[in-house]
């Protein structure tokens, strides 16, 4: 099978092998799968690096995400084999989702729910689990919060303004950009923000007309992150989602304190089966319910390098998917 190999830390284009390999063979709690889509994400860019936290040893294929028809089963797995899914890859093994087929966690897999193609639902899981958890594990979101959510034009920024929106948030997007904005108002979000165009906490409080944010989604992290901080309202939620700026945001304590204000950390991980379902079942209705429609953009398998340079200079608006 042709599988894209990691053999050197470097940049995608650098790093990056188009190889021949063996298909993976699955063990305990794992299932192979024949990729119809992956899931292109910002941690891949870093696993390319070296610098993600959860970077597998040399060499390995990259991607943590994917859809595809079960080919194979390991111990303890009981998938039929033919069976279509979606989940999270046992990329940390080294067998991740950008190769013809890739091993995923039995325990993250799931049925694609109905009204998403095998495309969409490549990207869908991962970015969607995370805005749940954020919202409304984390953040406990109520229907007419004041939701902002920073790097609003990405994968992870676009299910939570959609998602925000399905629960019955006010959404404030924040981008950089005029096709990031305009991405973002297809999606639903109430008012949109160009973070260029001036200070992000008094737009944001303008926007807000006084009141301040009740929850600021983050999947930015850095001085972006820090000065949104700065329209938090009294009990409101900075949502520590990621830190594509590179660094995680420094908060000052006594700016916390002084709004009665939280820094709330969400990790998608550590979550049993019998959670990850509901999430998984409430997330199903609200895409049968027409709320949640994960727009992508199909990447061809040769271009998977270019894709990710692209994505490692902040170049790529919503979601890509690489198509074998």
């Amino acid at each position: 099978m042709r599988a894209w190999q990691v053999q050197a830390a470097g940049s995608p284009g650098e790093a990056l092998r188009l190889v021949e390999r063996e298909p993976p063979t699955p063990g305990p709690g794992q299932l192979r799968v024949r990729v119809t889509a992956a899931g292109i994400g910002l941690p891949d860019v870093f696993m390319c690096r070296g610098t993600y936290p959860l970077t597998p040893s040399l060499p390995f294929t990259p991607g943590q995400e994917a859809t595809g028809t079960v080919t194979a089963v390991g111990k303890g797995v009981g998938t039929p084999v033919g069976s279509s899914v979606m989940g999270v890859t046992a990329f940390t093994d080294g067998h991740g989702s950008f190769a013809e087929e890739c091993l995923l966690l039995a325990g993250s897999a799931f049925t694609v729910p109905d009204g998403l193609t095998p495309a969409q639902a490549a990207g869908f899981w991962i970015p969607n689990l995370t805005g749940w958890i954020g919202l409304v594990d984390r953040g406990q979101i109520v229907a007419g919060d004041w939701l902002a959510v920073l790097g609003a034009g990405g994968g992870s920024g676009a299910a939570a303004v959609q998602l925000g929106r399905a629960l019955g948030a006010h959404v404030i997007a924040v981008v950089g950009d005029e096709a990031r904005a305009a991405l973002c108002r297809a999606l639903g979000a109430d008012v949109v923000i160009n973070h260029n165009d001036g200070p992000i906490a008094a737009a944001l409080r303008d926007a807000t007309g006084g009141h301040g944010v009740d929850l600021l989604y983050d999947p930015v992290g850095g001085a972006p992150a820090e000065e949104a901080a700065g329209a938090l309202a009294r009990n409101g939620r900075l949502l520590a989602v990621g830190f594509a700026s590179g660094a995680w945001p420094s908060i000052g304590v006594h700016r916390l304190v002084r709004a009665n204000a939280s820094l709330v950390g969400v990790y998608a991980g550590g979550y049993s089966r019998e959670e990850l379902d509901h999430i998984h079942a409430e997330l199903s209705a609200l895409v049968r319910g027409g709320h949640l429609a994960s727009p992508v953009t199909e990447v061809p398998f040769a271009d998977l390098p270019a894709a990710l340079e692209r994505m490692a200079a902040r170049a790529v608006v919503g979601k890509l998917v690489l198509v074998p």
